[in-house]
């Protein structure tokens, strides 16, 4: 198999084969079909986002922390971990290694800081209770 270039349609091809993988996996295929209404839609959002972080494109205008707060209560860590032993096995079949070794250095760094924001949001989010006598 050929290896895609880092081109827009490259990213493209990419993201529609991980996702092809996440829809059909046991653990986060479910989680994201109750998720996603428009599959086009919502593959063309991360192909921008994905263009913004690796071609500088600034093409992606969403925020992705509000969105990924709606299903909080579903995403554990170990499916954060799940997706990027998907990503790390989608980029490494389909991309030359030095640009798979990138884009799986983004894609831990990036789950690290959503999985911070949604800690820190989750606890704010949470009651206070009074402790004063």
């Amino acid at each position: 198999m050929s290896r895609l270039p880092l081109n827009e349609d490259g990213l493209a091809t990419l993201v529609n084969a991980f996702y092809t993988r996440v829809r059909a996996d046991p653990e986060l295929g479910p989680i994201f079909e109750d998720a996603v209404t428009n599959w086009p839609e919502h593959l063309q959002t991360l192909t921008a986002f994905w263009s913004s972080v690796m071609l500088g494109t600034g093409r992606y205008k969403g925020q992705p922390v509000p969105v990924h707060m709606q299903h909080r209560d579903r995403i554990t860590p170990e499916l954060f971990d799940r997706w990027l032993a998907l990503w790390g096995e989608t980029t490494s079949t389909h991309m030359p290694a030095d640009v798979a070794a990138v884009l799986q250095d983004k894609a831990a760094n990036i789950a690290r800081s959503l999985q911070l924001a949604l800690s820190f949001y989750a606890k704010r989010a949470m009651p206070r209770h009074n402790t004063a006598p």
